[in-house]
Order: structure tokens, then sequence, then C-alpha cells
């Protein structure tokens, strides 16, 4: 049987209803074969990507995709499927194959779609969706004007990796056999470049990019491109460190990743497996007492944003830091029944991850820190989320007198996520949301630095 037709919308993706539709009749079917429950969903994308290196047009791809995933449960056992076909006997043949892996797997009485009372009612409109009406050619000039304005910055920069245009527009429904039905389109746009600098010194290579919901959000193209020679031609000329201890300042572009650790040591598979360096560690004092971290689910627009979670629980904002004392987890609904504890929304991830930022921009830090090492780029990824042991290459600028003096390579940083979550500083007011985690950049009283 051919896959039956969807009426589409002006964006390219198949309407919400009909793909609520298609949820609905994969419970029923699920119900018909005999699980006690079920869940499933139903995603639908559309978007392109152009690259143009070195003044040509290097690749254009477009995609069209769609995929349903179904969950049954025969009490406490669970199987899970998932297809690109959703004809009717796709769909039955999809469901036939979750139930078979359901009868033979073993029991876990954790298994199960979230709470009835758990589940959102009221599904907020969070401007999340902007597609962006832009034809191949169109996007293909835009990606021709960033690449040259980096390239035209400065004659050392010599060579490109090319300036990207893309954009993609999705739909996501999910539903289960307790009731929830709802779903919500989101847009995601970006413009990137990346060169090549050389001199008597060497080669060195960086990048820009901007992202946003609504194209007209972007950044400028020409200031992308500048910014990324810009970027680029400071690095040249690095020299290594000896090895010592001194204040760290990450930019903004990477200190989200230091939040990244704190949240997946709080994450309930971390948790529940006793793989986390934070385990049995709320009410303490896990932060220095000046910072406070929440999520803001329901931010107009924001990269983060979600109504609900990936198992329709209803999202709301929360603190996990509050003067430096961790507040809760981060939990789906089968985390939360491991751990004995009330699922937190977050299915799929947090939203919106917010450090408080303070009063100070980079250049105040750069004067608050002094003297120390400015990181601009992390590599490598030896963190240890058991232990909380860090150690990542990196590079940067090191600084004195509050000014930046010359550009580090070759360098490692290492110290524990306990010492560094206690001993920052400060936070800038210079957020980056070209993400979902909203931080300034983060000044760390010490760290290692191993050099040569």
């Amino acid at each position: 049987m051919n896959q039956v037709a969807v009426k589409e919308n002006a964006s390219g993706l198949p309407a919400q209803v009909e793909l609520e539709k298609t949820i609905a009749n994969a419970i029923d079917i699920a119900k018909a074969s005999g699980a006690s429950a079920a869940e499933a969903v139903i995603s639908a994308e559309t978007g392109f990507c152009v690259t143009a290196r070195m003044g040509e047009v290097e690749t254009v791809e477009h995609n069209r995709d769609n995929g349903l995933g179904i969950t049954v449960y025969f009490g406490h056992r669970k199987g899970s499927a998932s297809t690109t076909d959703t004809s009717e006997q796709g769909i039955r043949s999809t469901v036939q194959a979750a139930c078979d892996i359901a009868r033979y797997t073993s029991e876990d009485k954790c298994a199960g779609p979230a709470d009835k009372q758990d589940l959102a009612t009221e599904f907020l409109d969070l401007d999340m969706n902007h597609p962006w009406e832009i034809d191949t050619n169109s996007a293909i000039d835009l990606a021709l004007e960033c690449e040259a304005a980096a390239l035209e910055y400065d004659k050392r920069v010599n060579n490109s990796e090319g300036g990207s245009v893309s954009s993609h527009t999705g739909l996501r429904v999910y539903g289960t056999s307790h009731g929830f039905l709802g779903g919500y389109a989101s847009s995601y746009h970006s413009v990137s470049c990346a060169v090549i600098a050389e001199d008597a010194t060497g080669m060195e290579r960086d990048y820009w990019y901007s992202s946003a919901r609504q194209s007209d959000a972007l950044e400028d193209m020409a200031s992308i491109g500048c910014k990324a020679a810009e970027r680029t031609l400071a690095r040249l000329g690095g020299q290594k460190l000896s090895t010592r201890t001194a204040p760290i300042l990450f930019s903004a572009d990477v200190a989200a990743s230091l939040l990244g650790h704190f949240v997946s040591a709080i994450r309930g598979r971390s948790l529940y497996r006793k793989a986390s360096f934070m385990l049995d560690r709320v009410g303490e004092q896990v932060f220095a007492d000046h910072i406070r971290i929440h999520e803001q689910p329901h931010l107009l627009g924001a990269l983060g944003s979600a109504p609900f979670d990936n198992e329709g629980v209803v999202t709301t904002p929360r603190d996990l830091i509050t003067d430096g004392v961790l507040q809760g987890y981060v939990l789906d609904s089968y985390a939360a029944r491991r751990l004995g504890l009330h699922t937190t929304g977050n299915a799929g991830g947090v939203h919106n991850l917010t450090i408080e930022p303070g009063e100070l921009d980079a250049q105040g830090l750069l004067k608050e820190m002094d003297t120390g090492l400015l990181v601009t780029e992390l590599m490598g990824s030896a963190v240890n989320g058991v232990t909380g042991d860090y150690s990542r290459g990196a590079a940067g600028f090191w600084v004195e007198g509050g000014k930046i003096q010359y550009p580090v390579s070759e360098i490692t940083i290492a110290g524990h996520l306990n010492d560094m979550y206690k001993n920052i500083v400060a936070v800038g007011n210079d957020v980056d949301l070209r993400r979902s985690t909203r931080t300034g950049s983060i000044l760390l009283e010490e760290m290692t630095i191993a050099g040569e």
C-alpha cells in the first residue's frame, strides 16, 4: 500500500491534525493488539543547507524526513519500534513489531508512560515556528557574502572551510493511551563561517556563527564573516605556557560546557546508576553562594523552550541551584520511579538552562581577573562524571593587567568540578543566546594549567 497523502501547510510540513490522526490510529492498533498502555511520537522535518567555499558553491542539501515511533507495554514489559512508513499497513507492522519485542522482554516495574496527572492540559504558544521564506539561490548568495567578508578582511586570511546557511522547520506530535495528544512546530536557522589565516608563525583556524528561531534575528552576513576572520587572526603567534595555577575565564561561547557537565551529573540516568559525583547532594551547597541556575521553559522564541517534555509532562520554571545550593535533579518519569522521586518534566533534556548573570561584561571580567587565562576553545572530553575530575585541552589568551597579552595554545586545564563550581568568582552579562543553555563568561578563582 502506498503511503497516505496528507495535506501540508505553508512551511512544507504536514498539517498537525493529520499527524494527530496517525498517532491516535497507532495507539488504537496497539490497544487492539492487547497492549495495556502505549505511547507514540511522529515527527516531520524539512530544511536545507548550502555551503560556499573559496567563492564557489560546494554543497546544496535538502532534507525532508518523517518518522513514527511506537512503544507498547504489556504490564511492565516494554517494546519499541519505529518506521518511516505511515500507511495503515506500515503502522500495523510497526505496532506488531513492538508487541513482539514486549512479549519477550523482562518486566521492569518502573516502565510505562508518564502518569496522567503530570501531563500538560494546556498547550502554550511559545512563538517557536518562523519558517524562512528563502530560495536556494538567495541562500547561496548569503553564504558567498559571509565567506567573502572573511576572506577580504585581511590578506593573511588565505583559505576557508566555507560559509554555510541552513534552515530547518519541524513538527513533533506525541500521544499516549491515557489521553494525551499534542504537538508543536519549531524552526531553526543558522549561518556560519570558518576560515584559516597564515603568517610567519604558522596557520590557525577559527569560526563564528549565528542561530535563531527567526531569520531576521540572525547577525548580518558580513559581520559573521568579519568576526570569523578577526577571531582567526587573533590566534596567530600562539605561545605555550609553563605549568602553573592561575585564574581561568571561560568565554561565553565555551562556558556552557561547564553547565553541561553539571546537568549530566544530576540527570536521572547517572543517579540511579550511582555514577555521578552529585549523588545524594540535594540540599548541599555545590556552587558558590552567589550562583543561581534555573530553567525557563516558556521564554517566547527561545531555542530551549517547550510547553511539555518528550513524555507530554508539563514544563515549569524552576531553580536547580539557589544561592549555590542544589534544589533538585533532572528527571524523566522512568528515572523518577527508579529513584522514588517525581518527574521534573525533563524527558529530552533541560529547557533554557540559565545561570543568572552578574553586572560585569567580558571586558569587566578581564579586569576583575587581572592576570590569568582566557579560554576560548576546549578540546577533548576527559571529564569523569563519576568522580568529577576535569581535564581538557584548551586554547585562548594570556591576560595581564586586565588586558590580553598574547594567544596561548597546546595547554591543558585541570581541576575538579566540585572545586570549580564552588570557586566561580563571577558570571558575565555577555549572555550567549545562540543555544539552549544561556550563560555569559564565567570566571573561576583558579585551575591548574599544564604546559611546558
